[in-house]
This record gives structure tokens, C-alpha cells and sequence, in this order.
């Protein structure tokens, strides 16, 4: 882990970061959050799913993200990996243009550009991540292709590679992702986030659905890639024993605000706020 707390050291700034659906109005986050106990605004319905969220992330990290369902964890990292439009805020990342830029007014050419050459997803549904109707290699190729390596050869070779870091057997690589078991799948979604080496990796509830002896395989390749790689990753999860095993800090996300952060270590050993304790009991 080499990340630092210094002004100029992070990777990715979060500032005001916003998502309301619905027809918000000026006050719509004032009437809601954790001290209303509801992210839906009384007078206008409309869903208030992030308000206000303020981060940062720095290279080498692994930022943890929990909280219940409908806490605005998994929409966070839709906004910040392109898969929702913002409905405010900023959001800067130093691999582009030096994070002088806010991408969230990033053209979409430039958006998906981004997606393809320098941030990976995995998805809880791998259905969400993957083409069931190419091959596991083919998925991997779709995202090399993507970022402009267009040479067969090695985009073939770079796909057997991968396979084989992640543990599926190469000689399925031209097997479609619906013959494979869901940790299979898994495995082929995170060799695709990773084919492009990004700097910046999302992981949104990645070993939901699967059986134990599976999820403790696919958590423990997650944490060799890392420190192999030393990619940054955020790491959305409900479930304080994956955030436990994976992540250096964590937020800690209720009606779509973070009412606690800290290193992962001592909101686990001594959390503060009282939805957060809430939490850790029911670990325990």
C-alpha cells in the first residue's frame, strides 16, 4: 500500500458527488438522509441515491464502500464508472488529463474511452459485465479492442494470459461464460477489467450469490491481482467480512450520504456512529 494523505498524492477526487432520480427540488437533500431515515423526498418522491459524497483515493489503495440495500453504494460506483449520468458534483482522476477535469462533463466518446483504457468493473451479475454471446476469450478481446489493440495474435495471447492468472482453464477460453460455473464467471468478468492494466478497478458486490468455498477462492485471487498489480480498487460490499478481507479504508454509506469513514481496522474495532455499530454487531 503506497498511497499517502497529502493534497497531491490521490488518484481519484470525489467533491458534492449527486445522483437524484426523479423531479428534485432545491431542498430535496435537506428532507432527506439518515436523520430523516428515508433518501425519498416527502414532498416530491424523488429518490435522493448519493448526496454530497466527498472522497478521496489514492494510488495502491483499496477503498471499501458498505452499508445496507438502497444506501447508494452500488450507484455510487455507476457514476463514478459512467454507468449513470451525475446529477452534480465533481469528480477528478489523475490519469486524466492530470485530474485537472472534471469527468462527470466529459463528452461520451471520451467517457467510454476512459471505461475501456484506464477503469474495469466487475459486476455482482456477471450477466452485466460479460457478452454471453462471445467466448470468455472473446469478452476479453472486446475490451482490448476497445482501447485500440487490434492485433489478433496478441489480443489472443493476452487473453490466454489472463485466464490462466484468473485460474479458468485456457483451453475453455472459447467456451461461452454461460457454460461456466458463477465463480467461473466471476474470473472471466475481472481478467476483462483488468486487460487493459487500469489504474482504477470497481468491484460492486462481486461474491453475492455465491457459495462460501467459492467466494473465499474468488476474494483471495481479488487480493493477490491487487498486490501483484497494485491497482487501486473500490470495493462495494454489504458484507463486513469481504470489506474486512480486501480493503484499507472504508466508507460507510446509509439514504444515500456517508455517515462514517475511517481506516477499515478501527471502524470494524470501534465504529462511531450508531448505524455503523449497528453493522458490526450483526457481524459478530
Amino acid at each position: 500500500m503506497n498511497y499517502q494523505d497529502s493534497d497531491n498524492g490521490w488518484l481519484l477526487r470525489v467533491r458534492n458527488l449527486t445522483k437524484i432520480y426523479g423531479d428534485p427540488i432545491s431542498n430535496s437533500i435537506q428532507y432527506t438522509g439518515p436523520a430523516h431515515g428515508t433518501n425519498i423526498c416527502p414532498e416530491t418522491d424523488a429518490i435522493v441515491a448519493c448526496a454530497e459524497i466527498n472522497f478521496d483515493l489514492y494510488p495502491g489503495e483499496v477503498l471499501g464502500v458498505v452499508g445496507e440495500s438502497g444506501s447508494g453504494k452500488s450507484t455510487l460506483v455507476q457514476l463514478l464508472y459512467f454507468d449513470q449520468m451525475a446529477t452534480g458534483g465533481e469528480v477528478h482522476f489523475k490519469a486524466i488529463d492530470e485530474g485537472k477535469t472534471n469527468i462527470v462533463t466529459l463528452s461520451n466518446q471520451r467517457k467510454r474511452q476512459a471505461r475501456s483504457s484506464l477503469m474495469g468493473m466487475v459486476y455482482q451479475n456477471p450477466r452485466d459485465g460479460l457478452n454471453f454471446n462471445f467466448s470468455a476469450g472473446g469478452n476479453i478481446a472486446e475490451k482490448l479492442l476497445m482501447a485500440g489493440n487490434f492485433h489478433v495474435g496478441r489480443i489472443r495471447e493476452r487473453a490466454s494470459f489472463l485466464l490462466e492468472k484468473t485460474e479458468v482453464p485456457v483451453k475453455r477460453m472459447d467456451n461461452t461464460p454461460a457454460t461456466f460455473s458463477g465463480g467461473m464467471q466471476q474470473r472471466v468478468q475481472i481478467s476483462k477489467a483488468i486487460a487493459n492494466n487500469p489504474p482504477l478497478l470497481f468491484l460492486d458486490e462481486v461474491t453475492s450469490g455465491l457459495d462460501v468455498s467459492v467466494q473465499a477462492k474468488v476474494l483471495d485471487l481479488i487480493r493477490h491481482l491487487q498486490r501483484e498489480l497494485g491497482v487501486s480498487m473500490i470495493v462495494v460490499s454489504h458484507d463486513l467480512a469481504v470489506i474486512r478481507m480486501l480493503t484499507d479504508r472504508t466508507l460507510v454509506m446509509k439514504n444515500g450520504r456517508i455517515v462514517e469513514s475511517g481506516l477499515t481496522d478501527q471502524i470494524l474495532q470501534d465504529p462511531q456512529h450508531p448505524y455503523t455499530q449497528l453493522l458490526v454487531s450483526s457481524l459478530l
